[in-house]
Formats: C-alpha cells, sequence, structure tokens
C-alpha cells in the first residue's frame, strides 16, 4: 500500500503542529507550510521522520505558493488540512470598528485562500478519494462580541465545505470545530489574561483522527463529540 500524503496548513504552531506531529508518528508523508520560516523548521525538525516531510514556508494567500503546495503535492493526496487562519486586529474589536480592509484581510487567509488551494489540488484528492478537513470555530455558529469578522469567514468556510461536500461525494468534506485551546491565536484574542486552563491542541488530535480513520458522511462536526472513548485528552 502507498504511503499516505497529507498537506496541512499553518503547521508550525497549535493544532496544525500537533496534527502533522500525530500524522508523522503514523508514518505519513507530508507537506506542511506556515508563514514562520524559522518555527516551521523547527517544527518540522522534532519530528520522527523529518525525511518523509516537505516544507514549505509562505503565506496561503499567495497564489504562487498554493501552486508550489500542489506540485509538491504531486498527484494524490490523502487528506487536505486546511488550518492555516488569521484572527485579525487584536484586540478584537467590535464589527461598528472593524475596518473593511481588516476585514477583506481576514477573508483572504480564512476563505479565498483555503478555496483556491482546494480548487488546486481537487485532481489528486480525487485520484485517493481522499479527505478534506476544514479547521471552523465556534464563532462561526455563535454570536460573540468582538468576533465577527473571524467568525463571519469560518461561517463562509463552514458554507464552502458543505457544498464542496455535495459537489464532489466521492471525496469526504468536513469542518471541524476544535472548542478553545491554548494556542498563540486564542492569547492574541484575549491579550493579557490568562488562557492556560484551556485545553492543549493536543487534546483535539484523537478527535481528528477518529474522523479521517472512520467513514462520518461529510458536515460539520465538533471535535469534542469525535473524540473516542478512553482515548487521550
Amino acid at each position: 500500500m502507498d504511503t499516505p500524503i497529507a498537506l496541512v496548513t499553518g503547521a508550525s504552531a497549535g493544532l496544525g503542529r500537533a496534527l502533522a506531529a500525530a500524522l508523522d508518528r503514523r508514518g505519513w508523508r507530508l507537506v506542511v507550510d506556515a508563514r514562520d520560516a524559522a518555527r516551521l523548521a523547527t517544527t518540522v525538525d522534532s519530528f520522527s521522520r523529518p525525511d518523509l516531510v516537505t516544507v514549505l514556508p509562505g503565506d496561503v494567500t499567495d497564489p504562487d505558493h498554493r501552486r508550489s503546495l500542489a506540485d509538491a503535492v504531486g498527484g494524490r493526496l490523502d487528506l487536505l488540512v486546511l488550518n492555516a487562519s488569521t484572527l485579525g486586529p487584536s484586540p478584537l474589536p467590535r464589527l461598528a470598528d472593524l475596518a473593511p480592509e481588516d476585514f477583506e484581510a481576514i477573508l483572504r487567509t480564512n476563505v479565498v485562500a483555503p478555496l483556491a488551494l482546494a480548487q488546486l489540488l481537487l485532481p489528486a484528492l480525487r485520484a485517493a478519494r481522499g479527505t478534506v478537513v476544514a479547521i471552523s470555530s465556534d464563532a462561526a455558529v455563535e454570536a460573540y462580541e468582538g468576533w465577527g469578522g473571524y467568525g463571519a469567514s469560518k461561517s463562509a468556510l463552514d458554507r464552502l465545505a458543505a457544498v464542496l461536500a455535495v459537489e464532489e461525494p466521492e471525496l469526504r468534506v468536513y469542518a471541524v470545530d476544535p472548542g478553545d485551546m491554548a494556542t498563540d491565536m486564542h492569547q492574541a484574542a484575549f491579550p493579557g489574561e490568562d488562557i492556560s486552563d484551556r485545553p492543549a491542541p493536543e487534546s483535539v488530535v484523537p478527535g481528528l483522527l477518529a474522523l479521517v480513520d472512520g467513514d462520518l458522511p461529510g458536515g460539520r462536526y465538533r471535535a469534542a463529540d469525535l473524540v473516542p472513548a478512553g482515548a487521550a485528552r
């Protein structure tokens, strides 16, 4: 059997790093990206099989970078994880104060870039009858003060995933709400606050792996509902 291959965007920190590390331990071949080249390199150096990892630092909003990712994947892709994201301005502004150019930047990273990358990779995903996991947020479905720009972008990402699942029935396409986590992005949402009580990103990984391993229909899921009984939290 061929070694499975995954592309994980935003893999230098947080949930992207935790999931990429778990796939590495499983022996997957990986293509990973992130904007911080040094941090991404350090992350991959900690993997058990860095020789199976293609490291491509860059910004997913850059069409040339997206093309480089697709070229690195080649003709077959088992798993696409659309994890790269931006929170937008910090502290989080109310909608009355959200500058249109900041909102446009959020949409470019969180909505337009994931769709554009998925479009490039559809032939490789179809060849593998692969899986697409778009990392969403509870802010996509709940109204939190200050989260309007980010939440709107994740709502749009949810809708793209839902429609792609209908249009590409041979693929499994999911949007996943990972829940609160102790990540740099979550810290930026609460500057100056102690968020150490939030779960580590690694606690979410068992749920994501259960989704990848299983045969659930395409749709939107909460990672907390996917964790297998007895799995480490």
